[in-house]
């Protein structure tokens, strides 16, 4: 039996835009796709933190240091410009494999710049996220 597990999560992300007239994806800057592990073409969930709108597509790589977060296609009527988002990543793991998983958690600022820790870490005794 396999298991689906989260693999990465890109925490927080901001719309940048929203394109109707696209073939589909989202477009995230190359840089913070390359830390959470997540390929070109590679299948994501979307879920939006601002309108409670959740829905799958596959991520493209956008400009470098551009901080772009674009959602295209159909999906980009469930979106806004500003509007919070997390996306996540998967993978199928076996019940043995999936005791040692630890997800990749990229932290984001409210301008998609990447954070070195999660923003409560400093508020907390521990780390494990806001209660």
């Amino acid at each position: 039996m396999f298991r689906k597990m989260l693999k990465s999560k890109l925490h927080r992300l901001r719309i940048t835009n929203a394109d109707l007239n696209y073939q589909g994806s989202i477009t995230i800057d190359a840089e913070l796709l390359e830390r959470a592990d997540i390929r070109s073409y590679e299948f994501v969930d979307v879920w939006n933190v601002s309108n409670g709108a959740r829905f799958e597509t596959y991520a493209i790589p956008g400009e470098r240091g551009k901080r772009e977060v674009c959602v295209n296609g159909a999906a980009a009527r469930l979106v806004n410009r500003g509007d919070i988002i997390i996306v996540a990543s998967h993978r199928y793991l076996t019940e043995e494999d999936a005791g040692d998983l630890t997800p990749t958690i990229v932290f984001v600022d409210e301008n998609n710049h990447p954070l070195s820790e999660a923003p409560w870490a400093k508020n907390t005794a521990a780390s494990n996220g806001p209660r």
